[in-house]
């Protein structure tokens, strides 16, 4: 019997709170006609205000969505409120072929992902293009060492030639260089404390975009990826993958003007690696990948390359989510996760935060702010990475008993996703 997802997973996929409570008023079988699933997908035609209803088709592996309603939303509330009725009744969505309609889209669908992953119709033109490209970075790169080393000649405290970093951000754009561009945005925000390390790590990552044919191939990649090279997940579930059964521990939404990122952690039930999934939706979308937090996913991952790897592509799927192990995930003490977090960093000296599972911690508001504490070792909890809202539900789910929460550990302090329940059910920690 297939996976039915929870109500709580269908509505994580909103765009927003107002199609939340649109979708709930289409999760009945009333205005649905149609319905059906083969098990990797879902159709049916919803009645609106109009003569001609609705037709919605969901792809649940990815998940995808198309419905022929006017709406912007993406997933719309038809989309939802088919998930919705799929879940919480299953009888109103029965087993079937799909209806034509819906088999044309699913069709068209997987040969527009057989066409992305077919190799470049001339590889001798990809590679001219890499190399101009390497070389517009080199020299933005470089350019970018000249300007640091200005500042820090003429002193952090002398403000006559600091001013805004968003015409060297603009010059890194123009090298191609989008990682560096970020970072450099990065500097007119930060405090004048932070400004000397944040100088540094950023002239010792342009150094080494300067001299990539001289480091080791791992460390060449960590650097190629921090600068703003990207590669198509296509490509990297070409080379080697890793299949294991999955842990979700939890995810993150961060949004922006432009776009909305998903963050996915898992971990590996065999090999114990972790791996960071990442998903963008534009304005008024929400990113396409969804897995529920606790449940255990069977599939191909394949790591993006780097000395320290991490983000993955997600590959072939060996079924739906399950539910998880009636426990919470292994974890760290707090002295585990320091040396942890120094491991990766020896390997990857530009990585903020490294996935951890801190067991047995309680957390404690003080005057300074939020720490988690063992008992015998305390961390804190990192500035603006959680809404305090959700700091006080995680207050909440402990009552001053130790338990088991997932986060990111990093220099500047522990970022709180996931903390587990004496009854063992996950709780999400990201939104207020």
């Amino acid at each position: 019997m297939e996976e039915r997802w929870s109500t709580e997973h269908v509505l994580s996929l909103a765009p927003d709170a107002a199609s939340r409570k649109s979708a709930g008023k289409l999760s009945s079988p009333a205005p649905w006609s149609g319905t059906g699933t083969d098990g990797a997908a879902l159709w049916g035609e919803c009645q609106g205000s109009g003569r001609t209803p609705y037709r919605t088709v969901i792809e649940l592996a990815t998940p995808a969505y198309q419905c022929s309603c006017p709406s912007r939303k993406f997933p719309c509330k038809h989309a939802l409120g088919l998930l919705l009725l799929w879940s919480g009744t299953p009888e109103a969505v029965p087993a079937a072929e799909p209806a034509d309609w819906a088999a044309d889209w699913l069709k068209s669908r997987q040969e527009r992902a057989e066409k992305r992953a077919a190799p470049p119709a001339d590889p001798e033109a990809a590679r001219r293009r890499a190399e101009k490209r390497g070389a517009r970075v080199a020299a933005g790169a470089a350019e970018l060492r000249l300007r640091l080393a200005d500042r820090i000649r003429h002193g952090l405290a002398d403000q006559s030639t600091a001013g805004p970093w968003e015409e060297v951000a603009a010059r890194m754009v123009d090298a191609q260089a989008g990682g560096l561009a970020t970072r450099v945005r990065e500097l007119d925000t930060l405090p004048e404390e932070r400004l000397l390390a944040e100088y540094a790590m950023l002239h010792l990552l342009a150094t080494a975009a300067t001299r990539l044919d001289e480091l080791p191939p791992d460390l060449a990649a960590t650097v190629r990826a921090r600068v703003g090279y990207t590669v198509d997940a296509a490509e990297v579930l070409a080379g080697p993958t890793v299949r294991d059964r999955w842990l979700v521990l939890g995810s993150k939404d961060t949004s922006d003007d432009r776009l909305t990122t998903r963050r996915v952690w898992l971990r590996g039930a065999k090999t114990g690696r972790p791996a960071l999934l990442l998903a963008f939706g534009r304005p008024g979308q929400a990113p396409d990948l969804a897995l529920p937090t606790g449940h255990l996913l069977e599939a191909d991952l394949g790591y993006h390359p780097g000395a320290r790897p991490l983000r993955a592509a997600l590959g072939t799927r060996y079924g739906a989510p399950e539910p998880g192990p009636a426990a919470p995930p292994a974890g760290l003490t707090v002295a585990e996760a320091v040396a942890g977090y120094g491991t990766a960093v020896a390997d990857d000296p530009w990585l903020d935060s490294w996935p951890t599972v801190l067991t047995g911690v309680v957390p404690v508001r003080t005057p300074d702010g939020w720490y988690l504490t063992d008992g015998h070792h305390t961390v804190p909890v990192r500035p603006s990475a959680v809404p305090e809202a959700a700091l006080w539900r995680l207050t909440a789910v402990s009552t001053g008993r130790p338990l088991t929460v997932f986060g990111e550990y990093g220099h500047q302090g522990f970022a709180p996703v996931t903390a587990w329940t004496a009854e063992h059910r996950p709780v999400g920690l990201t939104s207020a």
